[in-house]
């Protein structure tokens, strides 16, 4: 059985190991280790993790979060067409162009409500 074939992909993976593994590793023995409360405190949403469950929080946090996903799958969204664009023609291309005006739509809605002016 011949695995050269096989070579590349395991190189990629190991490379990509290493990348991933190597700098946290030289951080975790090379870094300085000087804890204090702050840094070991938890923090999240811009709030204490501890507090009452029923308190008051900015709902700007959910905005932003919205607008990452939208605006995360636009992208999504736009790979596969450009790839696939000869294929699809100028009917995919049309369809895109009335996707990308109805988040540039909800993007300019979105900024006039403030939505983006972060206090």
């Amino acid at each position: 059985m011949d695995l050269q074939p096989y070579l590349p992909v395991i190189l990629f993976i190991l490379v990509g190991v290493a990348v991933g593994v190597l700098p946290q590793a030289i951080g975790f023995v090379l870094g300085p280790r000087r804890p204090d409360a702050a840094k070991n405190s938890p923090y999240e949403c811009g709030f204490e993790a501890f507090e009452d469950a029923r308190m008051k929080f900015d709902v700007r946090y959910y905005l932003v979060a919205i607008l990452f996903i939208l605006f995360d799958l636009e992208i999504a969204f736009l790979f596969p067409w450009a790839v696939s664009l000869r294929e699809i023609g100028a009917a995919g291309f049309w369809a895109m162009m009335l996707f990308l005006g109805i988040l540039v739509v909800g993007f300019v809605y979105e900024w006039k409500k403030g939505a983006l002016d972060w206090e």
